[in-house]
Parts: C-alpha cells; structure tokens; sequence
C-alpha cells in the first residue's frame, strides 16, 4: 500500500523538523510545498505531502503516523 499524508504548519522551524522527521522515517517528499496566509490568525503556513510504501492493507483506522 502507498500511504499518504499531508504535513501542516505554520512557517516555522518547527515544520521543517515535522518534515524532517516523517523523511527520518521513511517518508517520501511528493510534490512541492505549499504556503497559504492565514488571515484570521495573521501568519503564514506551510504543506507537504508525503507518501510511503508499507507492507499492510489500508484501513481507515490506520494511524498513519505510526507507519
């Protein structure tokens, strides 16, 4: 199974330890990062999607970030 999972948050270094991370662990980047302006609260935030392929049968109980 390919297991995917879009990784958010605001423009900090604290995204690119949360990327670094999901990399650390396997992850693969997919695509490019996106940034968007939240107004409400006034700061930028950050996206990327990673994937990973994994020996198990998809389930939506599936923790994805145990993977």
């Amino acid at each position: 199974m390919k297991a995917y999972r879009l990784l958010t948050e605001d423009d900090t270094s604290a995204f690119c330890h949360k990327v670094s991370e999901a990399l650390s662990k396997g992850w693969v980047l997919y695509g490019d990062p996106t940034y968007a302006f939240d107004s409400t609260r006034g700061v930028m935030r950050c996206a990327q999607a990673v994937t990973k392929d994994v020996v198990a049968e998809y389930s939506s109980d599936t923790k994805l970030g145990n993977l």
